[in-house]
């Protein structure tokens, strides 16, 4: 799959709240009330990951989950990685 240029990358970011670029990957922290509720996350996180055949990195610290993302195989960001963000946010929801 084809890397972004910058002006993709940016333009992707503009719909994507909480999103931020960290050189070649995109990162967000989800926030949730219980442990229970964020693992519970992290589950729909793996079924979405599966489903799509792209793995975020996830580090949990007790009810934050932060998920990166970069398309390791191309070498940078791909439109997996904001289609991916966009499904993330949704199952946040």
């Amino acid at each position: 799959m084809e890397v972004l240029d910058d002006a993709a990358v940016q333009s992707a970011l503009r719909e994507l709240p909480g999103w931020t670029r960290d050189a070649d990957e995109i990162v967000k922290t989800f926030e949730f009330d219980t442990f229970p509720s964020a693992i519970a996350f992290v589950d729909r996180v793996a079924e979405a990951a599966e489903a799509a055949n792209h793995h975020p990195d996830v580090d949990i610290r007790y009810s934050k989950i932060t998920c990166r993302l970069t398309s390791h195989d191309s070498g940078g960001l791909t439109e997996k990685d904001t289609s991916l963000a966009k499904r993330l946010d949704q199952l946040a929801s």
